[in-house]
């Protein structure tokens, strides 16, 4: 009967956990997008974009850059055809994913920015914030999504396309 109680108990307190947390996520990108974009410090082919320390550059391909900080990835995606009020990759996006716990987006004048998330196990969630044709995504802990959130969109708040 203790172990029900308990395991009803924990289940109930990862969902609220989940719920909280992302709400706090949304409020963090919101302001972010908000806020003046990062000089960028990076270079990837016809890419340039702010990486914050710590992080590197781990493989390259035309539209893609994979980033590593410690064990942790990420997926930059740039379509350079797409401008920052485009919801083409967001379009696309949603489509490839069904089941999302969260699907933001955020319009402003100049930009249309994006947040998913879909809950991948109890603890461990995909999560994707967009500007445009730019998008990153990684594999994050519900603890850490916050965090997370604010430094991905200020990389992808910086993605300047030379071309």
């Amino acid at each position: 009967m203790i172990v029900i109680v308990s395991i009803l108990l924990l289940s109930a307190c990862g969902k609220s956990n989940f719920k909280a947390e992302s709400k706090k996520t949304i409020g963090v990108v919101k302001e972010a997008l908000n806020e003046k974009a990062k000089k960028p410090n990076k270079k990837s082919g016809d890419i340039n974009f702010y990486m914050p320390f710590g992080y590197e550059i781990d493989e390259e391909s035309p539209n893609n850059i994979l980033l590593k900080n410690g064990s942790k990835q990420y997926i930059l995606f740039n379509n350079p055809q797409e401008n920052k009020q485009s919801n083409v990759v967001y379009q696309a996006t949603v489509a490839q994913n069904k089941e999302l716990e969260i699907n933001e987006q955020f319009k402003k004048d100049d930009q249309f920015g994006f947040l998913i998330i879909k809950k991948l196990e109890e603890d461990m969630n995909e999560m994707t914030i967009g500007i445009g044709g730019t998008k990153i995504t990684t594999l994050i802990k519900t603890s850490s999504m916050k965090n997370e959130a604010a430094v991905m969109t200020e990389m992808i708040k910086s993605v300047v396309n030379e071309k």
